[in-house]
């Protein structure tokens, strides 16, 4: 289902009110014309299927598919379609949205409606279907103007507006050679001025940025950041092209890398949403949780080991939490910095170092601050609230003090190395998630505090 929320934004309710009191198909068109796609997309949520029918005739297959392509659940609205009517719907998207609406019907019903297609769109959609989830080829679009830049200037507006009647992509223009090898391209405003008799080969820009079909999505974010072009052509191995990234494309790979990124970050292998089956949600995340259940086994073996220290100074478990709260957050806020600082792919090896110093002296400088904040109140605390001695209460709030400088230190390092070493071995810096330093962290400072605690108060100061 579209979000439920959506039935009240303003736009989508008048949509529905004009469906439903409009009579005059024409007018209805007409009225239609001045809402977004998008908005129409939410509005079908609150007609009948009756009234959803009619409207797809009355606003046309063109208009439709552009609908369509808006939908999260499309499978069922187009279930109501019959099949050929499908198909049409499909062949009026770009293939990268046929791609996308295919991905979300049964199997062997995508299988049915490709195979009714015409071959120019099947061949595009499975094209772009060979390819694996991460990889450029399979966010790339075929709708795009392509010259050849043996043509004049005269015979290249012609091939443009030839093409501009099943492309919405017009500019740039792009350019291939006899062989179908990507050549470069043409900015429309620079064609549009060139006079008749001018040389088409002087308005074409050949050192152009492009894309290879089988490059893995979270290696080239960089370079489409750095490239900032309404599109980015991909080709494959000999340099033939294919097809483009748009500038949607480009944002919704973006965000969906972020997303899977931001997803391992809490320890998850991939984004979940809000149909996902209970089975499915598992799965992603059991395999992280057992790793982790092991490591918080470790943690409370190593608070076992101090079970002598708590057992003679039972007031230091008071502050545990402290110390450990502290390590973790300092530690996911490293691994967040670092790992934004790695997907710069030119990042150098001098700056890695430089950036593991900073975090160090950004985990001492502050391990130093809150330390002594908390050897003040802390000492405060013990001696008012709990009524012992000021020797004593001081000492506690000394270790715990210590404890937390040290925690936050080496917290800091274990956030900002982790993730570089697992980006030495390919592996990516976001499966580090919060969890698993969040884990490393809490064995670090269960071992820093009660290890403080037994070398400060019962060895060297003596308290008990």
């Amino acid at each position: 289902m579209q979000n439920m929320d959506y039935l009240q934004d303003e736009n989508v309710k008048q949509i529905i009110e004009l469906v439903k009191t409009v009579k005059q198909p024409r007018k209805l068109r007409v009225a239609l014309e001045d809402y977004h796609d998008n908005d129409i997309s939410y509005a079908l949520e609150g007609l009948t299927k009756e009234e959803r029918l009619a409207l797809y005739q009355i606003i046309g297959m063109e208009r439709t598919a552009d609908v369509f392509s808006y939908l999260d659940d499309v499978d069922e609205y187009l279930s109501e379609i019959n099949i050929k009517d499908a198909a049409k719907l499909i062949e009026e998207m770009d293939a990268d949205d046929a791609v996308d609406v295919l991905e979300q019907i049964d199997d062997d019903y995508a299988d049915k409606l490709v195979s009714l297609l015409n071959k120019k769109t099947s061949r595009d959609i499975r094209m772009i279907r060979s390819y694996e989830d991460d990889e450029v080829g399979s966010k790339m679009t075929t709708n795009y103007v392509v010259i050849n830049r043996g043509l004049s200037i005269k015979e290249a507006m012609k091939e443009l507006v030839k093409q501009s009647e099943d492309n919405d992509n017009i500019d740039p223009l792009y350019v291939v050679d006899d062989d179908g090898k990507f050549y470069g391209e043409i900015d429309l405003k620079e064609l549009i001025k060139a006079r008749a008799n001018a040389v088409l080969e002087n308005l074409i820009i050949t050192e152009y940025p492009v894309l290879h079909d089988h490059e893995k999505v979270a290696d080239v974010l960089t370079d489409i950041k750095e490239y900032a072009e309404q599109s980015i052509p991909v080709v494959n191995d000999e340099n033939r092209l294919l097809g483009i990234l748009t500038a949607q494309d480009i944002i919704e790979t973006v965000d969906e890398e972020l997303s899977e990124d931001y997803a391992r970050l809490a320890g998850l292998t991939a984004e979940e949403d809000l149909n996902e089956t209970l089975f499915d949600s598992m799965r992603k995340r059991l395999p992280w949780l057992a790793a982790l259940l092991v490591l918080g086994m470790l943690v409370s073996s190593v608070v076992g080991i101090f079970e002598s220290v708590v057992a003679q100074i039972a007031i230091i478990v008071c502050f545990q939490s402290l110390v450990l709260d502290m390590a973790g957050n300092v530690g996911t806020q490293s691994l967040a910095v670092t790992i934004r600082v790695l997907m710069d792919e030119d990042v150098t090896a001098r700056q890695k170092w430089g950036l593991i110093l900073k975090e160090a002296r950004v985990g001492l400088a502050n391990g130093l601050l809150l330390g002594a904040m908390s050897f003040l109140f802390i000492g405060l605390y013990v001696h008012f609230f709990k009524n012992y001695p000021w020797a004593f209460s001081f000492a506690v709030s000394f270790c715990v003090g210590m404890a937390l400088l040290a925690a936050m230190l080496i917290s800091s390092l274990v956030g900002t190395t982790v993730p570089m070493i697992f980006h030495k071995l390919n592996i990516d810096p976001a499966v580090a998630s919060g969890p698993f330093i969040t884990t490393i962290n809490d064995l670090v400072a269960v071992v820093s505090y009660y290890g403080l605690a037994w070398i400060l108060l019962i060895n060297v100061l003596k308290l008990v």
